[in-house]
């Protein structure tokens, strides 16, 4: 299952995982993706390893700003993953 997050500038969207387990360690999937004239960009990446598992039309000064936000963000997707998503009225 996956959980809207935010929905940035530039109309990138960033869902996460629920919490997986894997070996004792708890992690979330995060996804970027934004629209384009012929699809999709699209980027994911693994939390706690800040492993990007895929990437796909995005720069790579846009990856270092994900993993920015990522970074600054990441108490707040495990709890929200941990949670089932942000809960709004």
């Amino acid at each position: 299952m996956m959980y809207p997050y935010m929905t940035l500038f530039d109309e990138t969207e960033v869902v996460h995982s629920h919490l997986i387990e894997d070996n004792g360690v708890q992690k979330v999937v995060v996804n970027f993706e934004r629209a384009t004239e012929s699809g999709f960009d699209s980027a994911r990446c693994e939390l706690p390893e800040y492993k990007w598992l895929s990437v796909e039309g995005y720069s790579e000064e846009e990856i270092k700003d994900f993993e920015s936000l990522l970074e600054a963000n990441a108490h707040l997707i495990y709890k929200y993953a941990a949670n089932g998503g942000i809960a709004i009225a």
